[in-house]
């Protein structure tokens, strides 16, 4: 009577840590799967971190090249203007 309850008790054993290690194994797989995707997530959102910084900064380097542009011709502008009110004041000493 004692090995048939000893034997059933041994076969309760196994059967729950047979049970239990499945049940282990799906719940690890399942949080192997979770991290994965959270992985891809965060990289995805790396990428578009980078994707939009690098898309700001050439749209800043662009407005600063037209701004110095836009600041060079003025400047150019204002020079000639100089130069020539310098030749009509050169001329109107002259006559």
């Amino acid at each position: 009577m004692r090995k048939i309850i000893l034997a059933a008790a041994i076969a309760t054993s196994a059967l729950g840590l047979a049970a239990c290690s499945e049940t282990t194994e799906t719940e690890t797989e399942e949080a192997v799967d979770a991290m994965a995707a959270d992985a891809e997530a965060n990289a995805d959102s790396a990428g578009d971190a980078i994707e939009g910084a690098a898309t700001d900064t050439v749209e800043g380097v662009e407005a600063a090249a037209e701004g110095a542009a836009d600041a060079a011709e003025k400047t150019a502008d204002e020079i000639g203007d100089a130069a020539a009110n310098v030749a009509a004041e050169a001329d109107a000493a002259a006559e």
